[in-house]
């Protein structure tokens, strides 16, 4: 095979505005538009990659160190990526699309690049409203006649006593049928947010009743840095403690790994290390007999990207999907996507067998909400 060379690389800024407002449970501030960034890595072949994510903030004036280059040298621009995340911004949609082009020069699809274990994962419905626990009970039934297997909850209703009201509704209403999983929303915090997270002692106690519920994991109970901390909890507690989703280091996930923090990681090759950074952290993970399913709140390309990964070289029990309808559909999601990503009535992402990401830009829409 002749080598296919780097000849560009595009990136554009998309917004998607949208009536009524989408309240996401960790966000102070209603959602009235879903920002996209698309990375376009042209080839004197005439092929091109796409891929989305972060915003490529940073990225600007760093294409020389690409261009020219080999496509296929993933390894070799991982690291320029990795020298960019640290003096600049998380770059990793350029990675995704990196992974898109390298199918559709060798012909394949990237799970099977990946590892070819399978081309398909259960998804597990992840909600992003605090709905009251009636009406959470009803959403949950209708994910269970979607075919899904599984459903995370958010907690953020002031009291975590009020949101295990609503998980307790759930249960009530499906029983076992679901896998119920939560959200803390104690890891991070948006800009304008400042409250304080929990203490071990809080999230001890929320355990102790998650427990009683039969909960899958506990997400982010405990500030992203408290690693002690999630630690003793995980010693405490016989629910999964999961994490991870905004680290931006590989080294802190192994650094997370060895001192025995969590069961479950969870980067999002979307925001953090890319498909060939998150690779390393998947096996680590399995070499330590741990779970990895990564973080997937982006868009329908990026959930594509996580799931190529996720079924081609691991043995996760589900993976994310953020869905929430009617407040978080598809329509809203994936706006840049000819073909929206859906899950099948078995519960499961199916890839495609078409080279790469299996894909395609909706060009009409992006050029409707381009923006700069």
């Amino acid at each position: 095979m002749s080598q296919v060379t780097i000849t560009g690389i595009e990136v554009t800024q998309h917004r998607h505005h949208f009536s009524p407002p989408f309240n996401a449970s960790w966000d102070t501030k209603p959602r009235t538009f879903w920002d996209a960034t698309i990375v376009r890595v042209h080839t004197d072949a005439g092929l091109t990659g796409f891929g989305s994510g972060d915003m490529m903030i940073g990225f600007e004036g760093n294409e020389h160190l690409f261009i020219g280059q080999d496509a296929m040298a993933i390894e070799r621009h991982w690291r320029v990526l990795n020298n960019i995340n640290f003096h600049a911004g998380r770059c990793w949609p350029l990675d995704l699309a990196l992974w898109d082009l390298a199918g559709k020069i060798t012909g394949q699809p990237c799970w099977r690049l990946l590892g070819g274990l399978s081309n398909s994962v259960k998804a597990y419905a992840s909600s992003g409203t605090l709905r009251a626990p009636a009406e959470l009970a009803e959403a949950a039934e209708r994910y269970l006649a979607l075919g899904y297997c599984a459903l995370k909850i958010r907690f953020h209703r002031g009291d975590w006593r009020n949101d295990i009201k609503a998980l307790e509704a759930v249960r009530a209403r499906v029983g076992h049928k679901l896998d119920l999983m939560v959200d803390c929303n104690q890891g991070w915090r948006m800009n304008w947010d400042t409250y304080a997270p929990w203490s071990l002692k809080d999230a001890v106690q929320v355990a102790r009743e998650l427990e009683k519920l039969g909960v899958y994991w506990m997400e982010e109970p405990l500030h992203r840095g408290d690693v002690e901390g999630m630690r003793r909890l995980r010693d405490t507690t016989d629910v999964r403690v999961a994490g991870g989703e905004m680290t931006r280091e590989l080294y802190e996930f192994r650094n997370l790994i060895s001192a025995g923090a969590l069961d479950v990681i969870q980067p999002d090759v979307a925001l953090v290390g890319g498909i060939t950074g998150c690779r390393r952290v998947a096996l680590m993970a399995q070499e330590h007999n741990l779970i990895f399913t990564p973080h997937t709140w982006t868009n329908g390309m990026g959930v594509t990207a996580n799931a190529h990964l996720t079924a081609g070289a691991c043995d996760a029990p589900f993976l994310e999907i953020p869905f929430d309808p009617p407040e978080w559909d598809v329509d809203r999601r994936d706006y840049m996507m000819q073909e929206p990503l859906r899950v099948n009535q078995q519960g499961l992402i199916v890839l495609s067998d078409r080279p790469g990401m299996g894909y395609d830009l909706n060009e009409d829409m992006l050029k409707s909400t381009k923006v700069g």
